[in-house]
C-alpha cells in the first residue's frame, strides 16, 4: 500500500530540493535562491523525513543524488512546471487576457457602436473567444440568469429580473424606403407621415421587440399600425422593401449594407437607446473588461454629442 501524502510537504521544500540537486551543493542552491545554505539543508532534511527517504548521499564537496532522489527529482520538476503554468493560467484569466465570452445581440457588428466596441475589445484582449447569439431580448435575459449568456446588448433601458441594465449607446432611427416611393422627397419623416404604411417585422430575432415598438409609437398617435410579418433574415427585409412590400426601421448603423432599389430617410427626432444587461453574480473576468470598455466608450459617444 502507498503511503499518505504527507500535507507537511511545502512548495518551497521541493523548490530547495530541486536547486540543490542541479547545483550538486546546498551551498550553491543557498546562492541561487538567495537563502542561506542552513535553509536549503534544513528544509531538504524535513522533506527526506517526511518521505522517509533518503534524497542525497552527502559528502564533503557537495551532495549526489540517490536513486530515489533521482526517481523523486523527475517527478517534482513536473510538478513544478504544472504549478507555473496554471499559475500563469489562472493570472491571465484574471485580467482577461484568455478566456471566453458569449454575448447576446440586437444590433448588428458591421458598423456602429458594437463594431467599434468589439474591435477595441479584440485588440486588447485577443486571447479571449468570443461567440455571439442573436435572439429576443427575453431570451437573452433568461439565458444571463441561467449562465449561459455571459452579457446582452438590448434596446431600450428596460429592467430585467436578476439581471443588472448599463446604458451604452445610442442611435438615430430611419426608415427603409422604396426608392419611388413618394416619401423619398423628404429629408426627413414624422410618424404621421407613416400612418398609411405597411412595416415589415421579422418572425424570429429581434421581431417582437421592434413589433412592439412600432405599436407604441402608433398609440400615441391612437393608430393601429399595418404590420407584416416574414419569415427571413434581416437584411432579406430590405429586398422585400425594394420590391415595395413595406419599409422597414433600421438603425444608423444598419445602413452600411444596401440596396440600389433602396433609400434611407431618418425619423425626426427619433433617437433609440441600448443597454447592456447581465449577471452581478457572474464571476468571468472577461465579462468585467468588457463592461468597462463598455462604460468607457460610451461616456466617449455621449461627450460627443
Amino acid at each position: 500500500m502507498a503511503a499518505p501524502f504527507s500535507t507537511s510537504i511545502e512548495l518551497r521544500h521541493l523548490r530547495y530540493f530541486v536547486a540543490a540537486a542541479e547545483h550538486g551543493s546546498f551551498r550553491k542552491a543557498g546562492g541561487a535562491l538567495e537563502v542561506k545554505e542552513s535553509s536549503i539543508s534544513r528544509s531538504v532534511r524535513d522533506l527526506e523525513d517526511e518521505i522517509g527517504v533518503s534524497l542525497f548521499i552527502r559528502h564533503s564537496s557537495g551532495v549526489n543524488l540517490t536513486l530515489a532522489g533521482q526517481r523523486f527529482l523527475n517527478r517534482t520538476r513536473q510538478a513544478l512546471d504544472q504549478i507555473r503554468e496554471a499559475t500563469v493560467e489562472a493570472a491571465a484569466l484574471g485580467r482577461a487576457e484568455e478566456g471566453h465570452l458569449k454575448v447576446g445581440l440586437f444590433s448588428n457588428l458591421s458598423s456602429g457602436f458594437l463594431r467599434d466596441l468589439f474591435q477595441t475589445y479584440d485588440s486588447r484582449y485577443a486571447g479571449v473567444h468570443i461567440d455571439f447569439v442573436e435572439a429576443p431580448a427575453e431570451n437573452h435575459a433568461a439565458a444571463i440568469r441561467r449562465f449561459d449568456l455571459d452579457a446582452a446588448f438590448v434596446l431600450g433601458r428596460q429592467s430585467w429580473p436578476d439581471c443588472d441594465a448599463m446604458s451604452s449607446w445610442s442611435e438615430p432611427l430611419l426608415f427603409a424606403l422604396p426608392r419611388l416611393h413618394p416619401l423619398v422627397q423628404r429629408d426627413v419623416l414624422s410618424w404621421r407621415d407613416l400612418v398609411d404604411e405597411t412595416f415589415l417585422v421579422r418572425t424570429e430575432g429581434s421581431g417582437n421587440e421592434v413589433r412592439g415598438f412600432l405599436e407604441r409609437k402608433f398609440r400615441e398617435l391612437d393608430i393601429s399600425p399595418r404590420i407584416s410579418t416574414q419569415q427571413v433574415a434581416r437584411y432579406s427585409l430590405l429586398g422585400l422593401v425594394a420590391t415595395g412590400r413595406g419599409i422597414v426601421p433600421v438603425l444608423e448603423s444598419e445602413t452600411v449594407i444596401g440596396l440600389p432599389e433602396v433609400v434611407f430617410r431618418p425619423l425626426a427626432g427619433e433617437v433609440i437607446p441600448f443597454s447592456v444587461i447581465y449577471s452581478p453574480r457572474n464571476d468571468n473576468p472577461a465579462v468585467r473588461t468588457l463592461l468597462s470598455l463598455t462604460r468607457k466608450m460610451a461616456r466617449e459617444q455621449a461627450a460627443t454629442r
